[in-house]
């Protein structure tokens, strides 16, 4: 059974090809996955993350939080904010209701407002 070097060489490159292609798709995926994780998607899979990925993702999702409290989202979770945080929530959740107080507006809450 004769091969020829022509044959060999043209399954070479197609093995090296479709190898290619599928590092390609995989690196696709996973970059497809870090993405979805940062976003706090339910598609994500923290297993495959790299530990660089895994601490990238959390400082994402921990400055969503923050976004979601200074934003008044139900999906805050006060919990985890750092004491700086809950801080400057605190300002800003005061200043906003006095703003909403003095523009009359259903929001207000007088009984948070300091006594004058």
């Amino acid at each position: 059974m004769k091969v020829s070097l022509r044959k060999c060489f043209g399954v070479s490159v197609g093995c090296f090809s479709f190898w290619s292609i599928l590092a390609f798709a995989q690196s696709s995926d996973l970059t497809s996955n870090l993405a979805n994780c940062k976003a706090g998607r339910e598609t994500c899979d923290r297993s495959k993350l790299s530990q660089s990925e895994a601490t990238e993702v959390a400082v994402a999702v921990h400055r969503q939080n923050v976004v979601n409290c200074r934003n008044g989202y139900h999906s805050c979770d006060r919990s985890k904010l750092t004491e700086p945080e809950t801080i400057a929530l605190a300002v800003a959740d005061h200043e906003r209701n006095v703003s909403d107080c003095n523009q009359g507006m259903l929001s207000c809450d007088r009984s948070k407002l300091n006594p004058v």
